[in-house]
């Protein structure tokens, strides 16, 4: 950085005035139970939602104000480890303290007005934290993004936002350099890093300048807040976009009865920035005055996560049914996790089995959710509440979710159709304010009253949904409709199997069939591969309906999957369908 601009952006950031957290700052506190209780009852639908709200105010600057005061126990509101022996932890009171160090980071020197959009690419980093909180104190609008994006990604999505500044790590600055220029919005560069990179502004240096005094923006409720990239079956990635509100308060509810949050916990999720998951994490926890725990965790590793739940007081747990597919290969028994009491999952159908190897072995249940990047949570296996295994729970409020038909017609239960939300006459305050420039998009979701998730599914008597498979990844073979959860789930019950993914293959006579993709578990891995292709036929004809079984099988040493570990089933069909279908690659 040019010596003068270093001088005139010290400058700006010393003589920053203000402090977020004044509004109101005589009142006397509340009761935290009751003020939580409040946020819980918008979130369900059964209070207005107010005019203004701004989380960071609201929430996080009230709960740094009950800390001090002794309302909460002492235990961090952030705390981040890297397994290298580096940690670092945060109260409310410095969380507060840093992030408006940070707000005036992005005011101050990248020019950043309420409204305009910064794209966040950082891999579990503590400035992904900080960041995320400057953006809702400035009025700044997030576009969170994984660490995977190629070059063409990054130039598609600058261009389609129209973000005005990116900050991201040493890894992913070369590929934003190769296309900046193309980008003509963008007018910022920040750099998390212990180097400097020409062209770019390092944050780390700038936040150890910056004043930790700021006036927070006071944000209406249906303000901007968020822009998530979402992929369609169709087409280029489309912009999800939340408000301030949608996620700010929607998160509460389900994260006092679904991930069971008191202002006691330390909830590790392992999901990737990128995804919304993180996102939800961030504003259940926090809203509940709990603790978020995160590993930097470069790459999926089960050891270095069982080690993880015993050597720290975690008290809740989260990751994708694939990571807890992984984690019931080992051997439990060995671990001990005194202060794990809670574990949820979501992202991907749960295999019945890996629920019951994880009870067995752990002594938890496991709460499947479901939602999407346009909802918060829309059905759960709820805290106490009864579970049937494969079953994704009950709708949560204060969504009506019902399964209907493409004309969006309720269905009988039993009976499979598309999950929907209803939206009309009146639209839930938690979901998304729409697809970004993109009405017709928009658009095409509803059925009469009902948004369309995109999903398959029935519901029983009793109101459980059961997950069929995505509706493009629904197998029609000789008119027969086939989910490929099922058949996953029929698979994983043989001791062969270590993982499975089942995707549809084109074919002369039935269009298209059941093609598994299947890791061995070691103990079989020198079998003979057509000897053990008949086998596990046989035995998913056994367990589920004979005509679901698969009628191709390839053993492959690993699966795509996203950094969180999730299975990536689009890549493996487009592998079988090619150029068949013209289906065009789906952006991650």
């Amino acid at each position: 950085m040019m010596p003068w601009l270093r001088g005139r952006v010290l400058w700006v950031l010393r003589n920053a005035r203000g402090f977020c957290g004044l509004r109101g700052q005589q009142a006397p506190l509340p009761d935290p139970q009751k003020l939580v209780a409040t946020w819980e009852a918008i979130s369900l639908g059964r209070q207005p939602v107010p005019e203004y709200f701004n989380f960071a105010h609201d929430v996080l600057d009230m709960w740094s104000q009950l800390e001090k005061a002794g309302h909460r126990q002492q235990i961090p509101a952030f705390w981040w480890v890297n397994g290298l022996g580096e940690e670092i932890k945060w109260s409310f009171e410095e969380l507060g303290k840093q992030s408006r160090k940070a707000a005036n980071v992005l005011q101050g020197m990248c020019g950043l007005q309420p409204g305009d959009r910064i794209m966040l690419v950082l891999p579990r980093l503590p400035e992904w934290w900080l960041v995320s909180v400057a953006c809702i104190r400035t009025g700044a609008v997030m576009i969170p993004g994984v660490s995977q994006l190629t070059e063409k990604d990054l130039k598609y999505r600058l261009q389609a936002s129209r973000a005005k500044s990116i900050i991201t790590s040493d890894s992913l600055a070369p590929r934003v350099d190769a296309i900046s220029a193309d980008c003509p919005s963008l007018q910022s560069k920040l750099l998390v890093s212990n180097s400097s990179r020409p062209g770019w502004m390092n944050f780390r240096e700038l936040l150890r300048e910056a004043s930790t005094e700021h006036n927070c923006v006071r944000t209406k409720s249906q303000n901007p807040m968020a822009i998530y990239f979402t992929s369609g079956t169709t087409g280029a990635p489309k912009m999800v976009e939340h408000s301030q509100a949608s996620y700010g308060l929607g998160f509460v509810a389900s994260g006092r009865q679904w991930v069971d949050l008191t202002k006691s916990d330390i909830f590790w999720n392992t999901s990737d920035t990128g995804w919304v998951k993180a996102a939800w994490t961030l504003f259940s926890a926090w809203s509940n005055g709990s603790c978020i725990f995160v590993h930097e965790l470069p790459r999926v590793d089960v050891k270095v996560i069982l080690n993880t739940l015993s050597r720290f007081p975690i008290t809740t747990f989260c990751c994708v049914p694939t990571i807890f597919r992984l984690l019931v290969q080992e051997d439990l028994t060995r671990y001990q996790f005194q202060s794990l009491r809670h574990c949820v999952t979501g992202g991907e159908a749960l295999n019945p089995d890996v629920r019951e190897k994880w009870k067995s072995q752990v002594g938890l249940e496991l709460h499947e959710g479901y939602g999407q990047s346009e909802t918060v949570l829309i059905c759960a296996n709820l805290k106490g509440m009864k579970i049937k295994a494969g079953s994704m729970g009950k709708a949560f409020p204060p969504y009506d979710v019902q399964v209907v038909d493409d004309e969006g017609n309720i269905l009988p239960p039993g009976e499979q159709g598309n999950i929907a939300v209803r939206v009309k006459p009146t639209q839930p305050f938690c979901f998304f304010s729409c697809y970004l420039d993109n009405p017709e998009k928009t658009k095409a979701t509803e059925r009469g009253d009902f948004y369309i998730t995109g999903d398959q599914a029935h519901k029983d008597k009793d109101g459980y949904f059961w997950f069929t498979g995505r509706n493009d990844d629904v197998i029609n073979s000789s008119s027969y409709r086939i989910g490929p959860v099922e058949v996953e789930n029929a698979l994983a019950e043989h001791p062969a199997v270590l993982e499975a993914a089942v995707v549809s293959s084109p074919d002369p006579i039935r269009g298209e069939v059941v093609k598994a993709f299947i890791v061995l578990s070691p103990a079989y891995s020198s079998q003979d591969p057509k000897k053990l292709t008949q086998e596990l036929q046989e035995h998913v004809k056994r367990e589920t309906a004979p005509y679901k079984y698969p009628r191709k099988m390839a053993f492959v040493s690993e699966l795509p999957k996203t950094t969180s570990g999730k299975i990536q089933r689009n890549i493996l069909r487009r592998q079988e369908w090619g150029e068949m279908r013209g289906t065009p690659q789906k952006a991650p």
